[in-house]
């Protein structure tokens, strides 16, 4: 009997925090990019970013199917996405090229990271009936990391024009509908 209740508990414990699991997951693989995009493997990191916005995908997923939606998953849900879809695919493109900038580049690295963490916060504090203020970081972030495999074709200077974009699109009012 003993053994039954326990697995019960833990299998309650477990579906619980299923979609914990899969936030923490996608900061654990932005984190995972940030050191690989340090130590100068940009493909791998590029990789990383890519299947942390696949357990992104899901995470919100899950916590509707199994009714497990909090304010916690909220808000780790937006911490996670600061890291791997602000901070992971901005030091990608700035130590791919936006270094060569030296002080510009390195402003237009922060400024997006900046304006990622505006646009989660604004979102973490309002009604958001359907739709998205802005663009989201997820989308914002895909894009940069995407744009990293362009490089070759690019002159440098469109990747802070690129970064700027993205910046402002994420702090904009505009709304877009959720898929």
């Amino acid at each position: 009997m003993f053994l039954s209740d326990y697995l019960d508990h833990t299998i309650k414990k477990l579906k619980a925090n299923t979609a914990n699991i899969l936030t923490l997951t996608n900061l654990s693989l932005g984190g995972l990019s940030v050191i690989f995009t340090m130590k100068g493997q940009l493909n791998a990191s590029l990789l990383l970013i890519f299947l942390a916005a696949l357990a992104d995908r899901f995470d919100g997923t899950v916590a509707r199917k199994l009714n497990i939606e909090s304010e916690l998953g909220k808000q780790l849900d937006s911490m996670s996405d600061i890291i791997s879809f602000g901070v992971a695919p901005a030091l990608l493109i700035y130590q791919s090229l936006l270094h060569d900038f030296g002080v510009p580049g390195a402003f237009f690295t922060i400024l997006y990271i900046g304006c990622g963490a505006f646009r989660l916060a604004r979102f973490n504090i309002t009604e958001n009936n359907g739709y998205f203020s802005g663009l989201p970081i997820t989308a914002a972030g895909v894009l940069l990391t995407l744009s990293y495999l362009t490089i070759h074709y690019f002159p440098p200077q469109f990747f802070i024009f690129l970064i700027m974009i993205l910046s402002f699109l994420m702090v904009g009012t505009f709304k877009l509908k959720k898929v």
